[in-house]
C-alpha cells in the first residue's frame, strides 16, 4: 500500500492510478482504492472524479473503476511498445485466427509496479500467475497471491517452474489465473535478449499441442524495431 496521505496533488493522483497497476483486479471499488493507496476516502472520491472527467478512469456500472481509454492512448504512443506492437500485429492477428484465442503481446512493466502490461487488452495480468509473465520473469515475484486452486506460489516450485520456462521457450499456465482458461506464451528475442512474451489465451480442453506450435511460430516471426541510438 503506497502512503499516500500525504505528498503532493500530483503524487496523489499518480498513487491512485498505481492503485490498478499491481497486477490484482482490473476494476477497483472506491474503497479499494483508498485502501491501496492510503487516502482517507473523501479525498481518494475527489481525486477519482478528477481523473474520471480527465479520461484516465472509467466508472461502470457495477460502479467500479477501470483505467480509462485516455491513458491507453497516450500508452499506445510510447515509441518503444508502439513500435513493437505494430511489428507484432500481424503475427498476433494470424495467431488468433489460427487457435481462435485471444492473442496478445506483453512486456515488462515500468517501476514502480515492475509488473506485466499486455499491449492489445491493457490488461495487467500477475505475472507469476500466466504464461506472459512466466515468460518475462526473472525471478518468482515477492507477493504471490492464489487466484484459483491451480496457483502456484510456492517460491521453490515458482523458481523451477520459470527455469524450465527459460529452457523451453515456452509458458503453458492452465487455469491458474481464471479457471477455464489456458494462457500459453513464447519470448520475443532481439538482439539484447527477451523484449516481450507473445501468447494466446484459449478456453481449457483447447488441444495445447497445436496452440503451443502456432504461439511459438508466431513468436518467431517478430521482428522487435531497432532501439533509438543513444
Amino acid at each position: 500500500m503506497a502512503d499516500g496521505a500525504g505528498g503532493s496533488v500530483a503524487g496523489r493522483l499518480l498513487s491512485v492510478l498505481d492503485a490498478f497497476g499491481d497486477g490484482g483486479p482490473v476494476a477497483l471499488r472506491l474503497t479499494d482504492i483508498a485502501a491501496r493507496t492510503g487516502l482517507p476516502a473523501p479525498t481518494a472520491l475527489r481525486l477519482v472524479r478528477e481523473l474520471v472527467a480527465w479520461g484516465g478512469l472509467e466508472r461502470g456500472a457495477d460502479g467500479r473503476y477501470r483505467l480509462g481509454l485516455r491513458l491507453r492512448v497516450l500508452g499506445a504512443a510510447a515509441p518503444c511498445p508502439r513500435g513493437l506492437l505494430d511489428a507484432a500485429l500481424p503475427a498476433l492477428r494470424a495467431l488468433g485466427a489460427r487457435t481462435g484465442g485471444h492473442a496478445d503481446l506483453a512486456v515488462r512493466s515500468a517501476p514502480p509496479s515492475g509488473g506485466v502490461l499486455c499491449l492489445v487488452s491493457g490488461e495487467r495480468p500477475p505475472p507469476h500467475a500466466t504464461a506472459y509473465g512466466q515468460v518475462l520473469l526473472a525471478a518468482p515475484p515477492v507477493e504471490r497471491p492464489r487466484f484459483t486452486r491451480h496457483t502456484v506460489v510456492a517460491p521453490g516450485a515458482l523458481a523451477g517452474r520459470l527455469a524450465r520456462v527459460r529452457a523451453a521457450g515456452l509458458a503453458v499456465c492452465a487455469e491458474e489465473f481464471r479457471l477455464g482458461e489456458v494462457s500459453v506464451a513464447a519470448p520475443v528475442r532481439g538482439p539484447a535478449g527477451t523484449v516481450a512474451a507473445l501468447g494466446v489465451t484459449v478456453p481449457t480442453g483447447v488441444p495445447l499441442d497445436r496452440v503451443a506450435a502456432a504461439v511459438r511460430e508466431a513468436a518467431r516471426r517478430v521482428r522487435p524495431p531497432e532501439p533509438p541510438p543513444s
